[in-house]
């Protein structure tokens, strides 16, 4: 059974910078591809950024620039690396995996996912 578990949320004021881990537990990992989504109060969940083996590294036009997504060697955990943050990046964010590389920022070709962990970025 796939498990994600993201960490590393909290409260940070605008300029600031925060670094998420999702750890994946279950299977091998080594081709999954791993995705970062958000979810703003009010809002529909959006694609943060995504890594996978067949397309590379994709990032929101929102985030570029100011995060960094990476997978240790093993590539069952994943980090996002979230500098010089933006009130706007307010968000519960989520972490995901599917088996194919594939159209790494669409949400609905993920089948796991984590409960998400609340960023706060403060004015």
């Amino acid at each position: 059974q796939v498990r994600l578990v993201e960490s590393g949320g909290g409260l940070a004021q605008a300029g600031g910078s925060l670094r998420l881990t999702c750890t994946a537990s279950g299977r091998s990992f080594n081709t999954y591809t791993m995705g970062w989504f958000r979810q703003a109060p009010g809002k529909e969940r959006e694609f943060v950024a995504g890594n996978s083996w067949s397309e590379g590294t994709h990032y929101a036009d929102s985030v570029k620039g100011r995060f960094t997504v990476s997978r240790d060697k093993g590539r069952s955990t994943t980090y996002l690396q979230m500098n010089s943050l933006k009130p706007e990046d307010t968000a519960v964010y989520f972490c995901a995996t599917k088996v194919n590389g594939g159209r790494v920022h669409v949400e609905n070709t993920y089948p796991y996912w984590g409960q998400g962990t609340q960023v706060t970025v403060s004015s």
